[in-house]
């Protein structure tokens, strides 16, 4: 496989640690990080031809580097846009270089912003990310599934497991997460059991979500991918919306994934958030305490007014404590109910979907697509009305088990 090239754009991650980590993160996925060469001569010109009027050298810098790319001077497979998370001049750099990029080189590009306690970890999901849309392009256009694949989703929360058979699913599994592989097993024998299909027969397993490495070694899986290509995959598949534009939304226990996506391919994403009050943990709990299942949850919520409520949901335990006091002080459980799933969304409105370019059909997926009153107040905060596919809740599983049978041999057949 070759090593490809990541642009890297960013306003000082060199003076803050956070460089050796990023490189790490590169190497592990066998890409390498380059810096757009420009004329110094030249950076104050181009940063105000761009039409951003900012402050900061090393902000004017990333802009000339932008251009760079854009006009074909330097050569790059995918590009990596960082700033620091205290940076609001950097906040607006960084959403503008990601537009213009994606718009002007066509490269997959994701942006980031980092702490001095940002590590490789956190980033290697985003950079396998950027190679495989790079390298695999040709496979994530596989628009139909053919022969006998299972593909298994090992998330934060939940585990699920999916069996498809010439384009049709015949059976799902999906279980708590728990031990990885314990709770892999069991939602892949329940998906083998419902199709009635031993997995000898198989014809491929592909994994994905967190424990993606260790299930997918213990299968010895033909194909193991991170979740945000897998999930944009799945959600376009499902939704039957392959062509054209779109963009994909999964709010997860642990994480939060945003995905513009065209004609099947991820072209810019984000995943993360500022806590996990943004994420399905925290309707989890919203839901213990107003005594109701999180199935039911939803159905509660849209019977209420979330602008009687006031809720925090920037931090889990606020978020918590707006919710108890909110019952403390009288508040209808419905009222409250719609306020939780409006924070999410709101939150999840204003951090991870100002980092992409949101284009209809937009589409939701994960197990908290099922929440009806998230799904509502996600339409609301957009003005659009929200796709929520069949088995959005496999999503993950759908587009492993999809994109694996496009392998052959258990080898990727990758884009030179």
């Amino acid at each position: 496989m070759r090593k490809i090239r990541i642009a890297h754009l960013t306003c000082g991650s060199e003076h803050s640690g956070v460089q050796a980590e990023i490189e790490k993160a590169a190497e592990q996925v066998n890409a390498q990080i380059v810096f757009p060469e420009v004329e110094i001569g030249n950076v104050k010109e181009n940063a105000n031809a761009f039409g951003l009027q900012v402050a900061s050298p090393d902000l004017r810098l990333m802009i000339a580097r932008a251009k760079s790319i854009a006009k074909g001077e330097t050569k790059a497979d995918a590009v990596f846009i960082t700033t620091c998370f205290r940076c609001a001049e950097g906040a607006i750099v960084r959403n503008a270089l990601r537009d213009y990029l994606h718009q002007q080189s066509g490269l997959p590009v994701i942006s980031y912003s980092f702490t001095e306690r940002t590590s490789h970890e956190t980033l290697l999901t985003r950079m396998e990310a950027l190679s495989t849309t790079a390298l695999r392009r040709s496979l994530l256009a596989r628009e139909e599934q053919s022969g006998l694949t299972a593909g298994i989703d090992s998330g934060s929360s939940t585990t699920k497991a999916v069996i498809m058979r010439d384009n049709k699913i015949i059976g799902t599994g999906w279980v708590k997460s728990t031990d990885v592989l314990k709770s892999a097993e069991e939602a892949f024998s329940k998906a083998l059991a419902e199709a009635g299909v031993k997995r000898e027969e198989l014809n491929g397993i592909g994994t994905t979500g967190y424990g993606r490495f260790l299930i997918g070694k213990h299968y010895n899986a033909d194909l193991i991918q991170e979740e945000l290509t897998v999930n944009s995959k799945g959600a376009v598949y499902l939704a039957g919306m392959q062509k054209g534009p779109a963009t994909v939304i999964d709010i997860g226990g642990m994480d939060n994934k945003a995905i513009s996506v065209q004609d099947g391919i991820p072209g810019s994403f984000t995943m993360g958030g500022i806590c996990a009050g943004a994420s399905g943990r925290f309707l989890e709990q919203s839901a213990n305490r107003l005594g109701v299942e999180i199935g039911d949850m939803g159905a509660l919520a849209v019977k209420g007014d979330h602008s009687r409520v006031t809720m925090n949901s920037y931090c889990i335990v606020f978020g918590t404590q707006s919710l108890i006091n909110s019952l403390s002080q009288g508040h209808a459980r419905e009222d409250v109910a719609a306020a939780a799933c409006y924070s999410v969304a709101e939150q999840v409105f204003e951090q991870q979907l100002q980092e992409i370019e949101v284009k209809k059909p937009v589409i939701m997926v994960g197990g908290s697509s099922l929440n009806i009153g998230l799904v509502k107040a996600m339409g609301d905060l957009l003005k659009i009305d929200i796709v929520v596919p069949p088995y959005s809740q496999h999503i993950g599983a759908v587009g492993a088990a999809l994109l694996v049978s496009g392998i052959r041999g258990g080898k990727g057949q990758d884009d030179q």
